[in-house]
């Protein structure tokens, strides 16, 4: 969707911008996916059990978490970012998380970084399909926008030196909104704080405890679409 800009962006190729409907632009803040940004390891404390990193981008959430010995799969429809995350060892797929994936019902943790949560333009569509996926007392951590963000849906592309990715559907949603965004989803038990200058919620938060033997089913299933 994003397509050659943000590989490019990626790669240190190029430093495009995100324009908005209404044509106001502000650069991809694609170096802080790149490497460890401050406020990471506030959210990395957080992840209980298995963990699906939505929008995993290069890995460096999908790495750090496996560096902690915590089981973590990342998905993302970039497949340059794919190849990014597995040649630093994470276990990544290409996949859209509205298509199937694997383990859906048995995540203790959903990742919605970096403003994942604007992901399809639709943030309470994006939570149903969280709440599909987390186990039935696991938990979303999501970042949002700070206190007085805006709740909104747009269009928006990327440019760079007179070149154009199509337009695509995102939304913000900050700390005013996202109680309400997370109960039209079905999710409840939000709990908000803040590091960093970065702001985060836990949706749906209760202890987990796997079995050796579930977190091993798992990620075997994850492994196996690898393999085709």
């Amino acid at each position: 969707m994003i397509g050659e800009l943000y590989e490019h962006a990626l790669a240190g190729r190029a430093r495009p911008e995100i324009e908005h409907a209404d044509g106001s632009r502000r650069l991809l803040p694609v170096d802080g996916w790149l490497r460890e940004s401050p406020g990471d390891k506030s959210i990395l404390d957080r992840c209980q059990g298995p963990t699906l990193d939505i929008g995993s981008g290069p890995g460096r959430l999908t790495v750090a978490l496996a560096e902690r010995g915590i089981p973590a799969l990342g998905i993302d429809i970039t497949p340059y970012a794919v190849d990014m995350a597995r040649s630093s060892g994470a276990l990544v797929m290409l996949r859209d998380v509205f298509d199937r994936v694997p383990g859906t019902g048995r995540w203790g943790t959903v990742l919605l970084a970096d403003g994942n949560i604007g992901i399809g333009g639709d943030p309470a569509a994006l939570l149903r399909r969280v709440a599909e996926l987390l186990a039935p007392q696991g938990k979303a951590l999501v970042e949002i926008g700070a206190p007085g963000t805006p709740l909104r849906s747009e269009q928006v592309r990327l440019c760079h030196d007179g070149q154009a990715s199509p337009w695509f559907p995102w939304a913000y949603v900050g700390t005013d909104h996202i109680f309400d965004v997370a109960r039209s989803a079905g999710l409840g038990d939000v709990r908000i704080w803040t590091v960093d200058g970065r702001w985060f919620a836990s949706i749906g938060s209760a202890p987990l405890f796997y079995s050796e033997r579930e977190v091993v089913s798992l990620l075997r299933d994850a492994y196996d679409p690898l393999r085709s």
